[in-house]
């Protein structure tokens, strides 16, 4: 792919060093003998959202998308993929007890999880704070995503050397697919759906129906993350996802939260055929009686009024009519590996 280098001008008498290797954008600024470099996300087009960087841990391209790990001033440890920033070492708390415990605490004992994605390790680390789990099976397609995350996120050292954890390394889908055993809890925690990219897959009807459902136990819940779900963003593949996963489960919850390093609110959808008990009592009792240690983000009273949407959002949930499929999908804006090749 090359790098390309451009010298851009500024008003306020900075120098614009713009760096663009493998569409991940690192940008040096410099004024007199002082020099920053920044890491640009475009979010979408004429908007960009940057972060003052202190080193590039690493930058490059796997065979399935590219990948850097980022040493940022404001967020710490950073990892973007394709271009879009996948989690911060300050504030993914946020996102991966959002993500993981609603359905462990949902579930009446849960004991058995399977990750699709994940590869950071931090979705496995929240599960395995469980004391009713006894196995996690994380799957992520890129190995090279898992090799220097498990090297580079020291937080998640300890998840990586559980072992309650199968770590493998394989398309979540036909892995999915071929094994013989259910789960109580089936989780999304997959890379943002975007054109070219390895995962919009799946987030379409006929996997969750053909292939998610059947591996699911009986009380079996899944759960995703949805993408941005901000008053201007939700409508690029959140809605579509819940509208989805509606045609597929009977009992279905859309829920957000603010993360700061995402630069916007967050979704994620929840379902099961069988009733989802959010209740922010029993959920606090819950998280006492089964979680070890304690939560940085996430109370019963939190989750519950995570629920309940803005009326902008919300209508919108309740009217969306588009049904995710692999060649009627949505994306967000950005392209994956195999769309620039």
């Amino acid at each position: 792919m090359g790098e390309a280098v451009e010298f851009l001008a500024y008003n306020n008498g900075f120098s614009n060093l713009h760096f663009e290797t493998n569409h991940i954008n690192i940008v040096h600024h410099q004024q007199q003998q002082e020099e920053d470099s920044w890491f640009e996300e475009e979010i979408d087009v004429h908007l960009k959202w940057s972060f003052a960087l202190n080193r590039v841990l690493h930058k490059g391209t796997s065979e399935y998308q590219d990948i850097a790990l980022l040493d940022t001033k404001h967020f710490g440890k950073v990892l973007v993929i394709d271009g879009k920033m996948q989690s911060a070492e300050v504030d993914e708390f946020i996102y991966h007890e959002c993500l993981i415990h609603p359905p462990l605490l949902c579930h009446p004992n849960p004991k058995t999880m399977f990750i699709m994605g994940g590869g950071e390790g931090s979705a496995a680390r929240e599960a395995l704070r469980h004391k009713s789990i006894e196995k996690v099976v994380m799957c992520d397609i890129d190995q090279e995503v898992v090799d220097f995350c498990r090297k580079h996120l020291t937080a998640n050292h300890e998840a990586f050397r559980n072992t309650k954890l199968d770590l493998v390394i394989n398309d979540a889908k036909a892995e999915l697919e071929n094994r013989k055993e259910k789960y109580d809890i089936i989780v999304g925690d997959l890379a943002d759906p975007v054109e070219g990219g390895p995962c919009y897959q799946l987030y379409t009807k006929s996997f969750y129906e053909n292939i998610l459902k059947p591996k699911l136990n009986t009380n079996g819940i899944f759960v995703t993350q949805a993408g941005p779900a901000g008053v201007f963003t939700h409508k690029e593949v959140f809605s579509s996802i819940y509208n989805t996963i509606k045609h597929v489960f009977k009992y279905v919850r859309a829920y957000t939260a603010h993360v700061p390093s995402f630069a916007d609110t967050w979704g994620w959808v929840i379902a099961s055929d069988q009733p989802l008990c959010i209740e922010a009592g029993k959920m606090d009792n819950k998280i006492a009686e089964r979680i070890d240690g304690e939560l940085l983000y996430l109370n019963g009273a939190t989750f519950v009024s995570s629920t309940i949407l803005n009326k902008t959002v919300a209508k919108t949930l309740k009217n969306e009519s588009h049904v995710y499929a692999e060649d009627d999908a949505r994306f967000i804006h950005g392209q994956g590996v195999a769309y620039r090749i």
